[in-house]
């Protein structure tokens, strides 16, 4: 699936990535072949059901896969660079300058034994070298009261902070060197909603004071509707969809992207929630044809057989969907409705 062009200059292109984790029965396709472009100043949304690939797609990008996992193939190109098959000290050095990662559990990332401060001036030191201390402090103060922090968290240790407090330290340590793009993974998920609303606001804050692209990785369509630019829905290693926020909204066309915004509680309207029937493939062995076929609801023949292709049923919302095809004129049919099967 291949984006339209738009005008706007893409930081970051990923073509068909593949990372594939080797097991005694054959490989788990944890991501099969996906596409996209993050574009300068804007927020990607990268949603889907929990064990679709999304944190796996960001490890893959970040060039953090470890074994069993590899990278089985695509490329990753950063600012017109590839990234696949560097030598680990240029990896090092794009890291945190140009790749920060605001990873998912933030206890089990941060060094339980040192304090705030110190490991965040192991990254600035890292990188940039010694630093007068009184420099490195003040500029780590700085760090903690951009993300909303007090003074006071500079001297405790992780088990001191609550949840919140530490996924925000962690989001100080990731702008810790002004990076061009930021990976947050799933932010937000271990959080209560009032947490989660807080570290949400801290996101925006941080985006708009440094003017960062980002790509958010979560499974909350509510929070990504507040959130993000666009969003890519991903499937079973596969991005099914990608569109401008209210476009997916107001229109989603996949039926996995359907099914997932009917899913979200509404309080004005009572109604029993959508749920997906079915259960997906065996990682290790994928139908032939479409990912989804085996959940689908307007499942075909073709779709058994054939790969959908990603086609711009609207410009800049893309869908790998048998249930839309181009006319001789280019314009987009939905087969479904054109044969009166919804």
């Amino acid at each position: 699936m291949t984006e339209s062009k738009e005008a706007r200059h893409p930081v970051l292109k990923v073509r068909d990535l593949k990372v594939y984790y080797e097991t005694p029965k054959g490989d788990v396709l944890a991501v099969d072949g996906i596409n996209f472009d993050l574009y300068e100043g804007e927020t990607l949304g990268l949603v889907g059901e929990s064990g679709c690939g999304k944190s796996t797609a960001a490890m893959g990008i970040l060039q953090l896969v470890v074994p069993p996992g590899r990278i089985a193939g695509g490329e990753v190109l950063l600012e017109g660079h590839s990234l696949l098959g560097l030598p680990e000290n240029m990896l090092r050095s794009i890291r945190w300058i140009k790749l920060a990662l605001i990873p998912q559990g933030a206890m089990n990332s941060l060094n339980p034994t040192m304090k705030v401060c110190d490991q965040i001036k192991d990254v600035i030191i890292a990188h940039e070298g010694k630093r007068a201390r009184k420099d490195i402090r003040q500029r780590i103060l700085k760090l903690l009261a951009t993300v909303g922090l007090p003074g006071r968290v500079y001297d405790m240790y992780p088990h001191e902070l609550s949840g919140g407090m530490k996924q925000r330290v962690c989001i100080a340590m990731a702008i810790a060197l002004n990076p061009t793009i930021i990976i947050a993974d799933e932010a937000t998920s271990a959080l209560d909603v009032v947490v989660q609303r807080i570290v949400a606001q801290t996101l925006l804050k941080v985006k708009q004071a440094l003017g960062v692209s980002m790509i958010m990785i979560g499974h909350d369509m509510g929070l990504m509707a507040q959130m993000v630019d666009r969003i890519a829905v991903m499937y079973a290693g596969k991005i099914v969809e990608i569109a401008p926020v209210a476009d997916l909204f107001a229109n989603p066309r996949h039926p996995y992207s359907q099914l997932l915004i009917e899913s979200i509680p509404s309080l004005k309207e009572r109604k029993p929630l959508k749920i997906t029937e079915g259960i997906t493939h065996d990682p290790r062995n994928p139908p032939p044809g479409c990912i989804f076929q085996l959940r689908c609801p307007f499942v075909m023949d073709k779709c058994r057989v054939v790969a959908p292709p990603g086609l711009e049923v609207k410009p800049g919302q893309i869908v790998a969907c048998h249930l839309y095809q181009e006319n001789k004129d280019g314009s987009m049919v939905n087969v479904a409705n054109a044969a009166g099967n919804t």
